[in-house]
């Protein structure tokens, strides 16, 4: 199957999943205080309904439009925009007629679904398959250094021992760590044995944001070919696994971020190859794509440590990381507010692409848990028309005592709304942009 309809079908299938759960939030508190909800639905019904079914006093349904869900709940002024029904005497089974804790708890369950639905399938991920680790003790070879932190003392070779004076757990993670969390000092090993502790500057996360070098730490590998894709330019070129490139465009390669500096660097470009093919020194002409890419992945020189969990040990850490995802996600917000970063926001078509491009599992599941948390994030940012806006509201009636002006609330959820439907545009426009011109 085409690759771009694995990824639609994953896309679909999680959204529906996600959807479905954190309406979940809001329709069973709503039950329990005895809320009457009108409609549950998967996707939006503008218009028309694909499948629709009145049980008791709810009609569920799948709309047309997967741009999300919603559950209607009586007496709220919501997407729905119910005039004529916030216009009659308030009955007691309306949300309105609630005491405020009440409404409350029905307005954050499905933020709160998302999370506790993040945490528990990172958790199960660990229960299931374990998790591997990369120390120093398995990547002897350490990492090659991009010169963007050279200022502060890095050097190739470095392998890290402590960030913050904490140890390291997983070494491969260093670049996350200096882009989105407040890393001091880190502690290296060097080459010849010896120890240095080195200071990182508090901006270093915005100097490699601005330079667009997100991984200023590779692994220091040798370069050998280990897989080549089908109908790459490497495949059209005659390269093969096992093949060690030794000379590009006359330069000597010793390690492998170094063969990709230059593929990168010659997008378009014809690329004179030797490579060591079984100790015959063979010629080839490769021309990267215009990305920048051939299709080939290295030999992998380091091994990793893998760890199995208890169901224990999976929901303690499972939280833990899924904590940690959501702490990261948060962070970089502070990027997406600057002109570089807004061009960067995706819609539809980047949530697609964290999916890989065959069915896995694993992967899927590990994506489903990303997208849950950032939903939960989203969906709680004090925003009219998304839970946190509606939660805003409530805070002032718990603080102040009064309701808020129903007009106001009226006013403030179209703009809420319209605000959405232009980042939603923003966003997919950026997909749109990108997969036009690259």
């Amino acid at each position: 199957m085409d690759p771009f309809f694995v990824k639609a079908i994953q896309l679909i299938l999680s959204l529906s999943i996600l959807i479905v759960l954190h309406e979940l939030g809001h329709f069973i508190p709503a039950k329990i205080f005895k809320t009457r909800v009108e409609k549950f639905y998967l996707f939006f019904d503008v218009k028309f309904s694909l499948f629709k079914k009145k049980i008791g006093e709810t009609t569920y349904g799948i709309g047309w439009l997967p741009l999300g869900g919603y559950v209607k709940i009586a007496g709220m002024i919501d997407e729905s925009m119910d005039k004529e029904q916030m216009k009659q005497p308030p009955q007691p089974w309306e949300f309105r007629s609630k005491p405020t804790w009440q409404r409350l708890i029905i307005m954050v369950g499905g933020v709160t679904v998302n999370i506790i639905v993040g945490f528990l399938i990172y958790s199960f991920i660990l229960f299931q398959y374990g998790r591997d680790f990369v120390t120093p003790d398995t990547m002897p070879d350490g990492f090659a250094v991009h010169e963007i932190v050279h200022p502060y003392g890095f050097q190739d070779g470095d392998q890290f021992l402590k960030v913050n004076g904490e140890h390291f757990e997983n070494v491969l993670d260093i670049n996350k760590f200096l882009f989105l969390r407040n890393v001091e000092t880190v502690e290296v090993l060097r080459q010849d044995g010896s120890t240095a502790v080195l200071s990182v500057p508090e901006e270093i996360g915005h100097q490699m944001f601005q330079a667009g070098i997100f991984e200023p730490f590779v692994p220091l590998i040798e370069p050998v070919i280990d897989m080549v894709l089908p109908d790459s330019p490497a495949e059209k070129s005659g390269l093969q696994k096992g093949d060690r490139i030794v000379f590009v465009n006359g330069e000597e390669t010793v390690y492998w971020h170094k063969f990709t500096e230059t593929v990168r660097n010659n997008a378009g470009n014809v690329l004179e190859t030797v490579v060591d093919r079984n100790g015959e020194m063979v010629n080839l002409t490769i021309t990267p794509d215009e990305k920048g890419l051939i299709g080939v992945a290295p030999l992998r020189n380091f091994d990793s440590i893998h760890r199995e969990y208890n169901l224990w040990e999976s929901l303690k850490y499972g939280t833990s990381f899924g904590y940690d995802i959501l702490r990261d996600y948060v962070a970089q917000f502070k990027y997406v507010f600057t002109k570089k970063g807004a061009t960067q926001v995706g819609g539809f078509g980047a949530i697609g692409s964290l999916f890989p491009d065959t069915w896995d599992w694993l992967s899927f599941w590990q994506t489903t848990a990303l997208i849950s948390i950032i939903l939960a994030f989203m969906n709680i940012l004090p925003i009219p028309a998304l839970d946190g806006g509606h939660v805003v509201f409530l805070l002032y009636e718990m603080v102040t005592g009064r309701k808020p002006n129903e007009k106001v609330m009226e006013y403030a959820q179209m703009v809420g709304f319209f605000l959405l439907i232009a980042l939603v545009l923003f966003a997919n426009g950026n997909d749109i942009y990108r997969w036009l011109f690259g």
